[in-house]
């Protein structure tokens, strides 16, 4: 009986305590949800005059925790960083459509959304993620952050070297540009689908999952593949094959079907057939004028051509 009145009395005296408590607070005639406002800045007067009111992409250059991944180390794009990339991407990839397609094309196709980040995406096979696709409106680009040593051709050492050295324009294709090339064509082949064709012409040799694997980073090239991702499945194919296709130079291509073999390259003529075909049937773009435009303009971008800090809006 004694436990009982105990545990009432400390009852009683917690609710008189929490009723004393209340009978004192008053509620605050100011919300504690406070919604988040940036001032603009020269880059946010810049994007709009150049992104938004043309083309009506939404170039996000801020954090946000709600468009990242949180399966991966994330941190912010830096301001400088991400001033110069866009510069590189409205130049090199959305005025090369524009050139090509001509400017209704790219404002109807081309993705409403670019969201940077600072650092890429690490797996834990020891690949990593350079861009990603989303509903077909949206394209990630990461490790923006390594944007400056990539113009200085630093980039190239150690664990990042690729083979591609200390060149600039191949530097900046592997960790951007083709990205975004590689993403717009899912884009477009979420538009109008490619050719069932193109499955059948190495259909059972794609790997997958395992693509990163030493059985997957040897004899890809012999095997039909432009790249080892482009074994994981056909639409990754489909989107290596033009991706690499309009950001390399007629010599390189023409090394890596002599790489190839009579047999490897002959799959890999046709499927550059039917990504041929399908670009021109289907949107009016001839991609060796495409790959023209492209390599010229980041040419001109390696050669500093172009002032990646300028902020006016014209």
């Amino acid at each position: 009986m004694r436990k009982k009145l105990l545990y009432f009395a400390i009852l009683a005296a917690v609710g008189g305590a929490m009723m004393t408590s209340c009978s004192e607070d008053e509620l605050s005639s100011e919300s504690v949800i406070i919604s988040k406002q940036t001032k603009d800045t020269e880059f946010d007067k810049w994007l709009r005059a150049n992104f938004v009111n043309p083309y009506n992409i939404d170039f996000a250059y801020r954090y946000d925790d709600k468009e990242s991944n949180m399966n991966y180390y994330t941190i912010p794009a830096e301001y400088n960083q991400a001033v110069k990339l866009a510069h590189i991407v409205k130049y090199t990839c959305v005025e090369a459509y524009d050139e090509v397609a001509g400017f209704t094309f790219t404002r109807t196709y081309f993705p409403k959304r670019f969201q940077l980040a600072g650092e890429w995406q690490y797996r834990n096979n020891g690949t990593y993620v350079l861009g990603t696709a989303e509903g077909g409106r949206k394209i990630f680009l990461y490790g923006v952050n390594y944007l400056q040593s990539i113009l200085d051709g630093e980039l190239g050492q150690g664990e990042f070297t690729f083979d591609y050295g200390h060149d600039v324009v191949a530097n900046l294709n592997h960790f951007y540009l083709k990205t975004i090339h590689h993403e717009f064509t899912h884009i477009l082949n979420q538009t109008k689908d490619y050719s069932a064709d193109y499955q059948q012409i190495t259909g059972k040799d794609y790997l997958a999952d395992d693509w990163s694997t030493n059985e997957g980073n040897t004899g890809y090239l012999q095997r039909g593949f432009i790249s080892p991702y482009s074994q994981h499945s056909h639409g990754e194919d489909f989107a290596e094959m033009l991706s690499i296709y309009v950001t390399n130079t007629p010599e390189q291509w023409d090394a890596w079907m002599k790489e190839a073999g009579t047999e490897g390259a002959a799959l890999l003529d046709q499927k550059l057939d039917i990504v041929r075909d399908y670009m021109k049937a289907t949107f009016h773009i001839d991609i060796d004028e495409l790959r023209s435009s492209v390599l010229g303009r980041e040419y001109d971008i390696a050669v500093g051509k172009v002032d990646l800090t300028d902020l006016t809006v014209k």
